[in-house]
């Protein structure tokens, strides 16, 4: 199964630090950071977890909901969340996902479906392709999609202002520019016409191009 933006999420039931459920379940009417990891106890993937850890407040004000999946067993989650904790003090309150037979990691088609089946033997190298965040809607369609190698550490506030924008978006229906932040000025989509677009910002927009329309943020 190929997963790219637009698509429904697969329909799988998850063993984490916090219980057995079924995913699309788990997220509910919220949106979702699934974000994975290649190995338990590596020591990017030890920093991440630790930093998204201190962004939880963050994100429960974006009604957006964390889980992390590596592909070692949920009882080496629960000894490496020890080690998050003491290093990176921040301690590990969402759920991790262990995939053990790489059951996840093909379904969301960051491993070959072909590749083996369990994850022992198995080096973080081996897994180097299990290194993706996927923002999920709460319509448990895939938003946005961000793929690392091992060796840079993924950049979590760029992950909330991705958020941020896919937000922005199904609610005004306006798109963001080139290296866009919070407050910004935001763009008109194009599938909003001008009459449409006139009942929403009444205020007006600029249009240095017809299909460049310039409005404030309208959050």
């Amino acid at each position: 199964m190929s997963i790219r933006i637009n698509s429904e999420i697969p329909n799988l039931v998850v063993e984490t630090t916090q219980g057995s459920f079924a995913l699309r379940d788990w997220i509910g009417e919220s949106w979702a950071i699934l974000f994975s990891h290649p190995k338990d106890f590596t020591p990017v993937c030890t920093t991440e977890l630790g930093y998204v850890a201190g962004l939880t407040g963050e994100f429960d004000k974006r009604n957006c909901k964390i889980i992390g999946i590596s592909v070692d067993p949920v009882e080496d989650h629960l000894e490496w969340i020890k080690d998050i904790e003491e290093t990176q003090g921040h301690k590990v309150t969402y759920p991790l996902i262990g995939d053990p037979k790489l059951e996840v990691a093909k379904a969301f088609d960051m491993l070959a479906a072909d590749d083996s089946d369990t994850s022992e033997g198995r080096t973080a190298v081996d897994n180097a392709t299990v290194r993706s965040v996927f923002l999920i809607g709460p319509d448990k369609r895939i938003k946005g999609i961000i793929t690392y190698p091992m060796s840079t550490g993924r950049n979590f506030d760029e992950v909330l202002r991705l958020l941020d924008s896919c937000q922005l978006t199904v609610k005004h229906q306006v798109a963001t520019p080139v290296n866009w932040n919070k407050g910004d000025d935001v763009i008109i989509v194009p599938a909003v016409n001008d009459e449409e677009a006139k009942k929403r910002f009444p205020e007006g927009w600029e249009a240095p191009k017809p299909y460049l329309r310039i409005v404030k943020d309208p959050s």
